[in-house]
């Protein structure tokens, strides 16, 4: 897969789809495997225009209130990693700014979709508008096909058991901590990839060593103390109990982290062996929500609390899958 930061994608043309796609969920991954297949009806790539930021964080850093943005599910490397997954192409990643969201819907029809991505299918959601003031529909996109030679398609909602598969559901869903609701609309366990990195190494200290991942947005949609599970850092998977959140205890900066102590340390990676690895951590079960603690001792013990709930949970869970 290609990520491009501009509109030349260096091919005669494509089949788009356009959107956010944060979380990459049951109903996104409908609307790719749709792309995909008349991506190759046409002998032409698939292409995904997504933006970062979400449009939405724009307007309200615009207006002064940061807040009213919608969480994020996914930070950008996790979701450009699900769309390769999906077997797409080219993913044209968007810098929402005041330049691109001041574009007219009729220049980004010439100058975007025709004269750069030269698009010869494009397929947008129910819900999809485009231009300065959302003044582009879909009846807009469809005539502009007619005449530009673009076939022009819409998809329809997705749903599960009834329930509408949006990203405004999983994130209602992360934030109640329902994972197993996660999982349901997103297709696969909700997770968060990344490098470790170094931390203050407070971990240690305390008898609970952590890989540390960055979460790169201030508002992650999920958020508390998890049963998890790591891959990455060997073959198997490791049974593990995490903290996503900003460390109320020890920091609360603002900055969110995602620690994770492995139940099973691999002895073969030694002390510091996982610094600089790209591992997966699967949230499988939500314990609680972060905690201030009173005292380092109050967390240590804690941590030590969390860490038995998450080894009683993997064990009812590895009982229920024997025969």
């Amino acid at each position: 897969m290609q990520i491009h930061r501009g509109f030349e994608l260096g091919v005669p043309a494509c089949a788009l789809t356009i959107g956010n796609f944060d979380g990459v969920h049951r109903g996104h991954q409908a609307m790719l495997a749709l792309l995909t297949n008349e991506a190759r009806h046409r002998g032409v790539p698939s292409c995904v225009m997504t933006f970062e930021p979400h449009p939405r964080d724009h307007f309200a850093r615009k207006a002064g209130r940061p807040e009213s943005a919608p969480a994020r599910v996914s930070t950008l490397r996790d979701k450009l990693a699900e769309l390769q997954r999906c077997g797409i192409d080219h993913v044209v990643v968007v810098r929402f700014d005041d330049r691109f969201a001041a574009m007219t819907a009729d220049s980004f029809i010439d100058d975007v979709l025709v004269r750069g991505l030269r698009a010869r299918y494009v397929l947008v959601g129910d819900d999809f508008s485009f231009g300065a003031r959302r003044t582009g529909d879909y009846a807009m996109l469809d005539a502009a096909g007619s005449k530009a030679g673009f076939d022009v398609a819409r998809m329809l909602s997705y749903e599960v058991h009834g329930l509408r598969v949006s990203s405004s559901a999983v994130r209602q869903a992360l934030a109640s901590g329902d994972m197993a609701q996660a999982e349901a609309l997103l297709g696969r366990p909700y997770s968060i990839s990344g490098h470790v990195v170094h931390g203050r190494k407070l971990g240690r200290d305390l008898g609970f060593r952590t890989l540390n991942l960055a979460f790169g947005h201030p508002r992650p949609a999920a958020g508390g103390i998890f049963v998890v599970q790591v891959h990455g850092l060997v073959d198997q998977p490791l049974p593990g109990v995490a903290s996503l959140g900003v460390r109320p205890t020890v920091e609360d900066a603002g900055r969110v982290l995602l620690e994770t102590h492995c139940l099973q340390w691999p002895r073969a990676l030694g002390l510091d062996g996982a610094y600089g690895r790209c591992v997966s951590v699967e949230l499988l079960h939500k314990l609680h929500d972060e905690l201030k603690y009173d005292s380092l001792e109050a967390l240590r013990e804690g941590i030590a609390r969390d860490t038995a709930a998450a080894v009683a949970w993997h064990a009812r869970a590895q009982a229920a899958l024997a025969p």
